[in-house]
């Protein structure tokens, strides 16, 4: 029996490519895209690939939406000292929360997005599972740690099995305009790269100059404020020093940048919070994972425990570097993820 789906498009190659697999696939597709800024060349990207396939094309207004669901926070967290990934907080609010909502009230029973992840139904415990996405290069499970059962239930991910240069190979057969698109490294709503210029103008609050302190909170300098640094930069502390110092901690309290060598850098342990799992209900005792603390970080061997329903933590068996307050730790079990959280 054919499905009832509906496409998150972004006017990008893989959306589109997903669109084209779900309607190809015999399911009964329609496209959409949510206009999360402004409208843009991008929105005009997505209806033309929606045109060519004949499917239905649904524009979402969520610019209201996505301002306190995500930017909101990510301004809150930087200035609270932390370092948050708001790709993860969008995939868990909107994407797969907004979007979801909205396609169920068309009377859609799936969406599906061009995400590069499997889903997939594990018969033994009934769980739904995410697994990597075959290409190892452009997995992207780790931004995709959030999603709870009913939404992994209600999810389609045809890209899952394929690499990069098939997508694209799949778009120029189909004659997509957008086949050969370069791909966007930043955050959508900071295009340049530069947050603190980003929450400046955004919040019209000018940043507060505070001390540098080294380990034993001693005065080393003064740092132009807090939104300016992040855990493990040395580059642009505006410092002449005898060594290189390296950003190990911000307090928001205080208006401090704690800075150290190098070696000062490394940990081996962490707690998290916001935990959500996936490939289980519940850590009852101390698990064997592989784990990481950043999208392209390479997976370190680690045992992880849960303290509670919502908080874990996680033991790595060789030091990390630059672990990082507000960033995201994904857990796995193979290509499966068990579970991530939001780095205390």
């Amino acid at each position: 029996m054919a499905r009832k789906v509906l496409t998150a498009m972004s006017g990008g190659v893989d959306s589109s490519v997903a669109a084209f697999l779900i309607k190809d696939g015999g399911d009964e597709c329609a496209g959409a895209i949510m206009r999360l800024l402004a409208h843009s060349a991008e929105e005009e990207a997505a209806r033309e690939v929606a045109a060519r396939l004949g499917i239905p094309f649904h524009v979402f207004p969520l610019e209201a939406e996505f301002r306190e669901n995500v930017i909101r926070p990510f301004i809150e967290s930087y200035r609270a000292g932390l370092t948050p990934n708001p790709c993860v907080e969008c995939n868990k609010t909107m994407k797969f929360g907004k979007f979801l909502e909205l396609a169920q009230n068309l009377g859609m029973s799936h969406i599906a997005t061009g995400h590069y992840a499997v889903v997939e139904n594990d018969a033994a415990s009934g769980r739904r599972l995410l697994r990597k996405g075959a290409d190892e290069k452009k997995d992207q499970s780790y931004v995709l740690w959030t999603l709870t059962q009913e939404q992994l239930s209600r999810t389609l991910l045809p890209l899952g099995a394929l690499g990069k240069e098939e997508t694209r190979a799949i778009a120029e057969a189909q004659g997509f305009a957008n086949a050969h698109k370069k791909e966007s490294q930043d955050i959508c709503f900071v295009p340049d790269g530069d947050y603190a210029a980003f929450i400046r103008e955004t919040t019209g609050r000018a940043d507060v100059p505070g001390k540098f302190i080294d380990g034993a909170g001693r005065a080393i300098g003064e740092h132009k404020g807090l939104i300016r640094y992040t855990i493990g930069q040395r580059r642009g502390l505006g410092l002449s020093l005898r060594e290189p110092l390296y950003v190990r901690a911000k307090d928001a309290r205080n208006n401090t940048v704690t800075l150290c060598r190098e070696s000062g850098l490394y940990a081996k342990t962490l707690t998290a919070s916001r935990a959500n799992l996936i490939a289980v209900p519940e850590i009852p005792r101390p698990m064997r994972v592989r784990a990481k603390t950043r999208y392209r970080q390479p997976e370190q061997p680690a045992t992880v425990e849960q303290i509670s329903e919502n908080k874990i933590r996680i033991e790595f068996d060789e030091p990390q570097r630059a672990i990082t307050p507000g960033q995201s730790v994904v857990f796995y079990d193979g290509d499966y993820v068990v579970g991530g959280g939001v780095i205390d």
